[in-house]
């Protein structure tokens, strides 16, 4: 694996960039540069997929301890409200040739996990599989999680209804 972002989510993500020739840019966390309308969270991925327009991305790491992918049970895919907001206020500042996305990471743990044939990316020991969903879709079917955390997350079937492989994600995209 090559040595890129501190966050080795982050990192497994910047190798698959690197093994599919995806064109991106990785945004320094530590500045809040953020558009006129006040300081938010910077995302962690700007991409140039070959299909076109932009994809602003938010990398969210999580570990899968199942047996296997098959109907993408038990992945978590909870996200801070900050992190909706911050998507959004970031998509309107950059223009409509932008999509914005989540994108998770999950390492899988276990060694003898069916992957279900989704595409996984080797590391050494570990293997990362990476699903992908929409903003737009994300925010429409997000229930609240933690109130107290502020964090929210989809259930189940939506999470099976919108999450897509990275590949097909970014092949398929078509600005909303």
């Amino acid at each position: 694996m090559r040595s890129l972002s501190p966050n080795h989510y982050e990192r497994a993500f910047e190798n698959w960039l690197l093994d599919h020739r995806i064109p991106y840019a990785h945004c320094d966390e530590q500045r809040r540069l953020g558009p006129s309308s006040g300081s938010v969270k910077n995302f962690d991925f700007l991409l140039c997929p070959p299909s076109g327009g932009r994809v602003i991305v938010e990398v969210k790491g999580r570990t899968f301890a199942g047996a296997s992918l098959a109907n993408l049970r038990g992945l978590e895919c909870w996200v801070t409200v900050d992190d909706v907001e911050s998507l959004r206020v970031w998509r309107q500042a950059l223009g409509p040739d932008h999509e914005a996305a989540f994108v998770f990471v999950y390492r899988v743990i276990q060694a003898d996990v069916d992957l279900d044939g989704h595409e996984a990316l080797a590391v050494g020991l570990d293997r990362y599989v990476f699903f992908c969903v929409g903003l737009g879709d994300y925010a429409r079917c997000m229930k609240r999680r933690s109130p107290r955390w502020r964090t929210v997350t989809l259930s189940a079937a939506d999470f099976r209804r919108h999450a897509v492989g990275l590949s097909a994600f970014l092949s398929r995209r078509e600005i909303e």
